[in-house]
């Protein structure tokens, strides 16, 4: 009689369902509440000075409209910073926290698949940053679009918004994910990569920019953001992006690559514990 291991994604969800109570009542997570909750305060705030009966922002004498700065949050806080820091807070310690705190061991013991941890751990992760990050963008919405706006009209650009995030989260938690795999300080290396790389290369002309995820979002944006605007002052920063379906593509080979990558390098690295 012999024991039969079990199927790959099977063991994937056996992880994630250890990893998913670690991962929400974590340091990490308490961190992401932190991050994400100042875009909310901004709304808030914005929204209590309209209330007021103050003007919240003037450009060229004209009040924004609350779609427009709903708009400019997006842009500023959750895709180019948000979603890129946590990308790399929690892709990187998927692999990296179990070798640190020496329960590698334990986990690869198991008659599982090694990928089928990280891809559980990856799972656990996306889940966990969905529906904190999601939840966060949604209020922010509900606060900030009814200055000199409406809630109805602008529900489409809602969805497509959820979804651009929920890409951007998937995407760098790939890529991060590799370099918790093979990398033994990845943390640093991705920090510098999200704060310093890609903020340079998407303003350097030529085909660098085509090395980070950041140029393949800013293609989703244009169709996420509302158009004739001031925002298009900071996207013509920005001038070169590829289309909508280029964009989806290459980010979803991106993430497919990642991850297969990372699995590969998960199963065939051997970790050796610190004492």
């Amino acid at each position: 009689m012999t024991d039969k291991s079990p199927s790959f994604m099977y063991a994937a969800m056996r992880v994630f369902d250890l990893s998913i109570g670690e991962m929400l009542w974590s340091r990490r997570t308490v961190f992401m509440g932190l991050v994400v909750g100042v875009p909310v305060v901004i709304a808030c705030l914005l929204r209590a000075l309209f209330e007021l009966g103050a003007p919240v922002i003037s450009v060229n004498n004209s009040t924004m409209t609350g779609p427009l700065m709903f708009g400019l949050i997006l842009w500023l806080l959750y895709i180019r910073f948000i979603v890129p820091v946590l990308g790399v807070f929690y892709g990187t310690s998927l692999i990296a926290d179990e070798v640190e705190d020496k329960t590698i061991t334990y986990l690869f013991s198991r008659p599982i698949p090694r990928g089928a941890v990280l891809m559980g751990k990856y799972i656990a992760y996306l889940v966990c940053t969905v529906f904190v990050v999601l939840p966060s963008i949604a209020l922010v919405w509900m606060l900030v679009v009814p200055i000199n706006g409406s809630l109805g009209p602008s529900f489409p650009d809602l969805l497509k918004d959820l979804g651009l995030l929920a890409l951007g989260l998937a995407a760098y938690g790939a890529v991060f994910a590799v370099a918790g795999a093979a990398l033994k300080r990845p943390l640093l290396i991705g920090l510098l990569y999200v704060l310093g790389w890609e903020p340079l290369v998407m303003l350097i002309p030529g085909y660098l920019k085509r090395l980070s995820v950041a140029y393949y979002l800013q293609g989703l944006v244009p169709q996420a953001m509302p158009s004739n605007s001031p925002l298009s002052l900071i996207q013509e920063v920005f001038r070169e992006f590829p289309s909508l379906t280029q964009s989806l593509v290459w980010i979803g080979v991106i993430i497919a690559v990642s991850l297969w990558y990372a699995a590969r390098t998960v199963t065939r690295r051997e970790y050796v514990l610190e004492q």
